[in-house]
């Protein structure tokens, strides 16, 4: 397969722009979702932090649907000629709440599009940035980073496991099984395969299971602060993905509160202790 970089790099500084309504729908869809006890949503109550990602979704027609259940590849994102896609990591400014109801908008532009040569094959990295606005102004920055890269070849090295802290203030287990995915795509509407068909995600892209979707686990782990400080204000959250996580096993999404009480870390971790995700949240 060839991959002409140069060529992906002309899609540097391509913008796109996207409206929409903070409804409250949504919002109460993704609180079930996480069963979570929360009162049904009022016009100007607070969007939690991350939640934004239930807005601007992609509305392809079904005819612009890929084989791997995604738009087809071109437009605003470049067209990386690779199978695997994969949501890699974030770092989002809350500046302020956004607010039930209120009228949204995306400006989202293209930061840059590299790659490099992996053990096992090609990759590139692409980093979107998006800013969140509503009546008031601008009220979220977002670096968003994106990888592709090839399905794994027979004989690939297999990377090395980094395991998770063993000290943490706050653990809940998750068992993420294939209603919990359906419905988390459903919200986002995310047409990806790997999240919901078993068939495809094991015989062609060659995973072991469902794969569970990297804003989820994100979202848990925001989640987890939540039920632990309820009270408190994240401005600053940003978190890495480091192993794919399956809907085969359970996992554990932990917390550890710095001791001046402005940090704190989050990480989810598969049961032989492999570190899964790894995020920071800072508090007002």
């Amino acid at each position: 397969m060839t991959l002409d970089i140069e060529h992906l790099r002309n899609w540097i500084g391509r913008t796109e722009s996207r409206n929409d309504i903070a409804a409250a729908t949504p919002v109460q869809g993704l609180s079930a979702t996480l069963d979570r006890d929360d009162a049904t949503p009022q016009p100007g109550d607070p969007v939690p932090p991350c939640w934004h990602w239930l807005y601007f979704l992609p509305m392809a027609r079904q005819s612009e649907i890929g084989a791997d259940g995604h738009p087809q590849r071109g437009g605003f994102l470049p067209p990386v000629p690779l199978p695997r896609r994969m949501w890699a990591g974030s770092r989002i400014d809350f500046l302020r709440p956004l607010a039930i109801g209120s009228s949204i908008r995306r400006d989202s532009r293209i930061a840059d599009v590299s790659g490099k040569e992996g053990r096992s094959g090609s990759l590139v990295f692409v980093r979107v940035h998006h800013e969140i606005s509503d009546e008031h102004g601008v009220a979220i920055h977002e670096e968003h980073d994106i990888v592709y890269r090839d399905n794994p070849k027979p004989g690939d090295p297999v990377p090395p496991v980094q395991l998770a802290p063993t000290e943490h203030d706050w653990v809940r287990p998750i068992q993420a099984d294939d209603v919990f995915l359906f419905r988390y795509s459903a919200l986002t509407f995310n047409g990806h395969r790997i999240h919901y068909d078993r068939r495809y995600v094991t015989e062609v892209e060659g995973y072991p299971g469902l794969i569970v979707h990297g804003p989820l686990i994100a979202t848990l782990l925001l989640d987890l602060l939540r039920r632990n400080l309820p009270d408190s204000t994240v401005t600053r959250f940003a978190f890495r993905a480091m192993k794919p996580t399956f809907d085969t096993t359970p996992f554990e999404v932990c917390g550890r509160r710095s001791e001046d009480g402005r940090t704190v870390q989050l990480w989810a971790k598969h049961t032989d202790g492999a570190l899964a995700m790894e995020a920071t949240a800072t508090l007002a």
